[in-house]
């Protein structure tokens, strides 16, 4: 019993991740899941930081939005409280979303490129060139993980180079994290945690948010939407 409480606090601090019979050190993620496994995971976390992301769009913003499933549900969100605004994603998930809902407030800008069919999302050069032709007021994005000293990272490299060029074209970005993304992290780095306006975090604890804000990240904690209610 006492064994099992210590694996738990540290796998909730970042320090070890738990498997089956024990624990390893967390470590870089070789392994990129498909768009349809990550859209299950964390769901009630990722639904949470999607009401907490569209809290802060104003009427008419225009926005990039990433091909992270977190986005998603804030795109999901977005077109279910018919705010308007114009989104620039490279997503193909986002691109079908908007065109097959009832809602007309959401202007789209498809971003094109090769597509990743594991991800569903369009890279490569013309994708970033194609964003760097914009610059909006807010970028909401998410990564893999955050390593302990503040490197946003994702597995693949061309996936961070659409996500580093949405950053430098918006006004403000934000990032959306759940405590997962504190036990790993991938190869590729976007940006510093000091690089983003704010960091929108679900289920970390204070001295996870006190880490993150000391590497000069701006943490507001996401509660559950049943919670806050």
């Amino acid at each position: 019993m006492t064994a099992r409480r210590d694996l738990g606090e540290l796998e909730r601090t970042g320090l070890a991740r738990r498997t089956h019979g024990g624990a390893v050190l967390p470590a870089i993620a070789a392994h990129e899941d498909s768009f349809a496994s990550r859209l299950e995971q964390a769901k009630d976390a990722k639904a949470a930081l999607a009401e907490a992301a569209a809290d802060l769009v104003r009427e008419s913003e225009s926005l990039f939005l990433d091909s992270s499933t977190t986005s998603h549900h804030l795109a999901r969100v977005l077109l279910e409280r018919g705010v308007r605004a114009t989104v620039i994603s490279n997503s193909m998930e986002i691109f079908e979303l908007v065109a097959t809902h009832p809602a007309l407030a959401i202007d789209l800008v498809g971003v094109g490129g090769a597509l990743r069919r594991l991800t569903r999302s369009f890279v490569g050069p013309y994708a970033v060139h194609t964003i760097a032709g914009h610059a909006v007021d807010r970028v909401f994005f998410s990564v893999k993980g955050i390593t302990s000293g503040g490197a946003l990272t994702d597995p693949d490299a061309l996936e961070s180079e659409v996500k580093r060029s949405m950053i430098a074209h918006a006004h403000e970005a934000i990032l959306l994290v759940d405590e997962s993304k504190l036990s790993q992290h991938g190869l590729s780095v976007v940006a510093e945690v000091g690089e983003v306006a704010q960091v929108l975090a679900h289920g970390i604890s204070d001295k996870q948010a006190a880490a993150l804000t000391a590497l000069g990240g701006r943490v507001t904690i996401v509660a559950d939407r049943t919670a806050a209610a």
